[in-house]
């Protein structure tokens, strides 16, 4: 994606999330829908920081997923907490690519699952994309400069 930054990409957001009896699926392990859940609440919690969530109210100018992608890496089971992290991880014109890392409280902190979406500022009034305006990218860049290289 064009338009990759190096102050994008520092894992500013983090939420814990309790697993609960009800995410497990009949294989006894936490279903994979779930974990699509948990990075949507950091998403929420991300947009909330930044605006976007105010813009859409107001002008009705918002976010919506274009594509997403989860790499599930080792099972969750009741009980457990994780640690849900997020970052904008690069912006184009109008679109930009989201980050997930889930660590799983019970295996020691390791990751349990990596995600990525691609979103796209849209106005939903004209049903068509629109460019991410500056104030929203400097807010952007400025809740990634409250981040680690680490997460």
């Amino acid at each position: 994606m064009e338009g990759v930054d190096e102050n994008l990409g520092r894992w500013p957001v983090s939420t814990e999330i309790p697993v609960q009896w009800g995410d497990m699926d009949s294989l006894n392990h936490v279903n994979h829908t779930v974990f699509l859940t948990w990075m949507e609440t950091a998403r929420m919690i991300y947009f909330d920081q930044c605006g976007i969530m105010e813009k859409m109210e107001s002008e009705g100018i918002g976010p919506i997923l274009a594509s997403l992608k989860a790499n599930y890496i080792s099972p969750v089971h009741f009980p457990d907490k994780m640690t849900v992290k997020a970052t904008i991880s690069a912006m184009g014109n109008s679109s930009f690519e989201m980050s997930y890392r889930i660590f799983s409280e019970k295996n020691s902190g390791k990751i349990a699952c990596e995600g990525t979406v691609l979103g796209v500022l849209f106005d939903y009034n004209s049903g068509k994309s629109t460019p991410i305006p500056d104030e929203l990218r400097s807010r952007i860049v400025e809740i990634e400069s409250k981040g680690s290289d680490d997460p």
